[in-house]
């Protein structure tokens, strides 16, 4: 690959680089052409580490008329993402070594990006947590409160023995923290109100049920002794508590979404039931908050929580009705760059959000998230001048309602490469599945800042 601007978490420069065998072999100004079978030119443009999305729904087993691995790996590549780690909670979940090795076996072949499969703590399989570490899972993934996907809510006991039993296998356990009871009581009160319209759905899942469970899970993180991963943080409060418990020592990451950065309630009353999702889009206060979080690296890294749903679920005049998600793995990446394109932040930070930091965190460093000789050959080339308008009808997911449809951006993926593999070029994805299973280090290191 030549000409190209290479952006790290740290500095950038210009080089060529040579890769072998699916890996990055040499970096360095002005490589012989001729040493090469054959050479890329990408012209100037930005070379980064392959962009890590640590929190996707792939909807497989189970609700592949929602999405499957092959379309939604797609997505992934088309939007510049490299590698990607699903969620447990399909039908079957993974919470036994044969759910795991089912799942395996049939999203592997249909994978267009390099990926990795989290466990799911449940309130019956804290016994089977170990050996899904053994097989190779990411992490675990753990809900405190009912969602979409309906999977059972372990009790704080269950919680803590599931905790004790990860604490020394090394992996991290990622939390959907919300409190379950606050969420089932202001769900009854409002729907007792008569209450239907789209702001209904935020209030009833307010910002101190996000932060009472983020505060439950920390403490007993800490008496457990284990890694933690809060998933799709929403609120200011909710990351004060997080900043206190870094600064108290407890091994925590955190990651946000591009949805709670760029949308707040406002969007909602604009948009209406598509903006639904768990935890909900909050104030203009909390994006602010957030802001500053990634700003300062006290929130580690971007996910997409890409959980798609077709409009004619999500169109709805009753609130209740309407399905909770949408999708992003496709989007991520371009409206991260239009917000490093208006000087919101540095194309370094963004590197440390999107590769550095999730692959530090899940044990995936320095194999991935970083360009240095010796790592696998992940590139995500971007061109930051391209404008754009998001069209729903052109993403690449089997479902495509978006609360982005019809916004313009600045910024794009020219070329998504896994391995070496050239995977998408000019947002279209090219070749068969190339993506292959990824298991974590043996040891993570603790944290995931540099």
């Amino acid at each position: 690959m030549k000409n190209g601007r290479v952006f790290t978490a740290a500095t950038h420069y210009e080089a060529d680089i040579a890769i072998s065998e699916g890996r990055i072999a040499t970096i360095a100004k002005d490589i012989p052409p001729a040493s090469a079978d054959h050479v890329i030119d990408v012209k100037e443009q930005c070379v980064l580490p392959g962009v890590i999305d640590a929190h996707v729904h792939f909807r497989e087993p189970g609700l592949e008329y929602l999405e499957d691995f092959g379309t939604g790996s797609a997505a992934a590549a088309a939007g510049g993402v490299t590698t990607v780690l699903d969620m447990p909670s399909g039908t079957p979940p993974v919470d036994n070594l044969s759910n795991f090795r089912s799942k395996l076996e049939r999203v592997g072949p249909k994978a267009f990006v390099d990926f990795g499969l989290y466990g799911m703590i449940t309130n019956y399989n804290t016994g089977e947590l170990r050996t899904l570490v053994a097989e190779g899972v990411a992490g675990f993934k753990l809900y405190m409160s009912e969602t979409a996907v309906k999977v059972a809510v372990p009790d704080d006991g269950e919680i803590l023995a599931a905790l004790q039993a990860v604490a020394s296998t090394s992996r991290r356990v990622a939390v959907h923290a919300e409190n379950n009871g606050i969420l089932q009581y202001m769900n009854r009160f409002l729907r007792s109100r008569g209450r239907t319209d789209a702001l209904a759905h935020p209030e009833s899942r307010p910002t101190l049920a996000e932060v009472e469970a983020i505060q439950r899970i920390l403490l007993l993180g800490r008496e457990a002794g284990v890694k933690l991963h809060i998933v799709h943080l929403s609120s200011g409060r909710g990351l004060e508590a997080i900043k206190a418990a870094k600064e108290a020592g407890v091994d925590v990451t955190a990651e946000t979404c591009a949805h709670y950065l760029l949308l707040d309630t406002g969007d909602t009353s604009r948009l209406g039931s598509i903006m639904k999702i768990n935890p909900p889009i909050r104030s203009t206060g909390d994006r602010a908050a957030l802001w500053r979080g990634i700003l300062d690296g006290s929130i580690d890294m971007l996910s997409s929580d890409h959980s798609p749903r077709p409009l004619d679920e999500k169109k709805k005049d009753n609130i209740w009705e309407a399905a909770a998600g949408f999708g992003g793995v496709e989007l991520s990446v371009p409206l991260m760059l239009t917000e490093v394109n208006r000087g919101r932040l540095a194309l370094s930070d963004y590197v440390r959000i999107s590769s550095q930091s999730p692959a530090k965190a899940f044990g995936l460093y320095p194999r991935k998230g970083v360009i240095q000789v010796g790592s696998d050959a992940d590139l995500t080339v971007v061109n930051l001048r391209e404008e754009w308008t998001i069209r729903s009808e052109a993403l690449h997911s089997k479902t495509r309602a978006t609360p982005f449809d019809g916004q313009r951006v600045q910024g794009r993926a020219s070329l998504t490469m896994v391995r070496g593999n050239i995977v998408a070029e000019g947002g279209e994805v090219v070749g068969k599945p190339k993506g292959t299973f990824i298991k974590p280090a043996p040891q993570v290191a603790a944290g995931s800042r540099s």
